[in-house]
């Protein structure tokens, strides 16, 4: 097992999923959300690769989107602008605007992958919400003994949260049949 908590990567993303689904479930919804907690990133992929590959033709088509959220709360929110679809990130960016948040796009090839790249692989939309820049990324928290929740920033990690959660909640008005938002 890796040094540190594993609170930054990968508990700040998937413990949002319970708050996403309370800030949407109280209005009716266009789409369906599935909210899912993959396993094994940092070792392949294991989780998402076994959920997208398992996943139907039927199911792949009316997949509109897959929201991808990855080591928040280090700083402001971030999108990993070329492995995220540019229709998604538009989107984001729009949303963070009208909310006076902020957010870039940073790009992370250092890192490795992401769980959204086994669903861009199926021809399904994704998008890498996280936080890592380069001054977080030399402060060597990740995978490190320093990836405790005394690293997480709570005001970016909730500005993050409520950018995300205003964000699908717009996906839901634009996009067509089923949203999916993940980690």
């Amino acid at each position: 097992m890796p040094a540190g908590d594993g609170v930054v990567d990968n508990w700040s993303g998937a413990s949002l999923l319970p708050s996403l689904y309370e800030a949407v479930r109280i209005e009716p919804r266009t789409h369906t959300y599935i909210f899912v907690g993959f396993t094994d990133e940092e070792r392949g992929e294991i989780g998402s690769r076994f959920y997208s590959h398992q996943m139907t033709r039927e199911q792949v088509a009316a997949t509109d989107a897959m929201v991808n959220m990855d080591t928040l709360g280090l700083a402001p929110t971030e999108v990993w602008a070329s492995h995220s679809d540019k229709k998604l990130t538009g989107a984001l960016i729009y949303i963070a605007s009208r909310l006076g948040l902020p957010v870039s796009g940073v790009n992370v090839e250092q890192v490795g992958s992401s769980d959204g790249e086994q669903f861009s692989a199926r021809k399904i939309p994704s998008i890498t919400i996280h936080s890592l820049t380069q001054e977080t990324w030399n402060a060597r928290i990740l995978h490190t003994s320093k990836d405790k929740f005394s690293a997480i920033r709570l005001d970016d990690y909730y500005q993050t949260y409520r950018l995300i959660a205003a964000y699908i909640t717009f996906l839901d008005q634009v996009s067509s049949p089923d949203a999916s938002t993940s980690h």
